[in-house]
């Protein structure tokens, strides 16, 4: 399988450049869930209900991570619920997938920014030390980024997803075989849900594409 190293990988060692967070037991991800849970390192706290830190199995191996909580996630606490979530899990399920067994879903910032706009690179900077323990802590096999926000905030890539999605890119991260996970990054459902042509050559066709090669991956493994 080739991997296409994308540009600007951040190395692990300063991947906390710009933060505050300091985490006091890195190898225990309720204790990383418990600080983020009271986290004011940045300006999202004031005006968030809720922490959203993760949905899913820890041990599932297949990480979406996505760009951020909208409204329905700062009111229910869990990653993506609202239209794109829903959207999300039959596109999980649509390959036989089960999204609370079989998957492990974050997002780069674990706050709603006001009015769902996009995270500001301070705002990742801050969070990012939760996603780094997920990652680290539960070394998932494989990686897909939800949106060009998740990709950027993950590997430090700012190519837009229609020039990477369907290719396998290579991280940093250490995956439990003594390798490193494999990361493709998807088309966001909101995109998809602003473009619902199934026709082919279009971007939810495209996905379907996408998901179809992450569950090749995901049975290989």
């Amino acid at each position: 399988m080739s991997l296409t190293m994308p540009p600007s990988v951040p190395p692990a060692a300063t991947a906390f450049a710009g933060s505050s967070v300091v985490l006091p037991d890195c190898g225990n991800i309720e204790a990383v869930k418990s600080v983020a849970l009271g986290c004011v390192a940045c300006k999202l706290n004031e005006t968030r209900q809720h922490v959203v830190f993760s949905d899913g199995n820890p041990q599932a191996g297949l990480m979406f991570i996505g760009e951020g909580p909208g409204a329905q996630e700062d009111e229910t606490g869990i990653p993506f619920v609202g239209r794109a979530g829903q959207l999300l899990t039959k596109i999980i399920e649509s390959v036989g997938l089960r999204r609370q067994q079989d998957t492990y879903i974050c997002n780069v910032v674990k706050c709603r920014p006001p009015g769902n706009r996009v995270p500001t690179d301070v705002e990742m900077q801050q969070c990012y030390p939760y996603l780094h323990a997920q990652i680290h802590v539960l070394k998932p096999r494989i990686i897909v980024l939800v949106g060009a926000t998740a990709l950027r905030g993950v590997l430090g890539n700012r190519s837009p997803i229609s020039k990477v999605r369907g290719q396998w890119l290579e991280t940093p991260f250490p995956a439990p075989n003594g390798g490193t996970a494999k990361a493709m990054a998807i088309f966001h459902p909101s995109y998809l849900l602003r473009n619902p042509s199934p026709n082919e050559g279009t971007p939810k066709w495209l996905t379907w594409q996408d998901i179809q090669a992450i569950k090749r991956c995901y049975d290989e493994d």
